[in-house]
């Protein structure tokens, strides 16, 4: 399947194909000639959290994801992309932005628990 979106509705796209909402868990892959770049796909401010280590790491992880697939990396990109579903379904680490209130530094360490999970299956 193929899933393309306009930047006005990419992100609530996006959102449904992974089952949650919110600017944390949007990734983002642009491909040019020669170039390919991988980053979180919405960019917020936020400054009044700035130093307060709210932020979602999903959209990150993901993109990072989306990169070692482009790498021919399948493997390693899927099990990644696992892990962040698996943490985000659970429910138990959520961040500000899923409704929770986990940190960053939780919610990166409940995807890393997930990979090594998910590795050793």
């Amino acid at each position: 399947d193929l899933s393309l979106h306009s930047w006005c509705f990419g992100s609530s796209g996006i959102n449904a194909e992974y089952g949650v909402g919110g600017a944390g868990v949007v990734p983002s892959k642009s491909y040019g000639e020669n170039i390919a770049v991988f980053e979180p796909g919405a960019r917020h401010t936020w400054m009044e959290m700035k130093g307060m280590y709210v932020a979602n790491p999903a959209a990150m992880v993901l993109s990072s994801a989306f990169m070692l697939k482009h790498l021919q990396l399948n493997e390693a990109g899927d099990l990644l992309i696992k892990a962040v579903k698996r943490v985000i379904n659970k429910g138990q680490v959520a961040t500000r932005d899923l409704g929770g209130s986990n940190t960053t530094r939780e919610m990166t360490r409940a995807i890393v628990g997930e990979l090594e999970l998910l590795a050793g299956e």
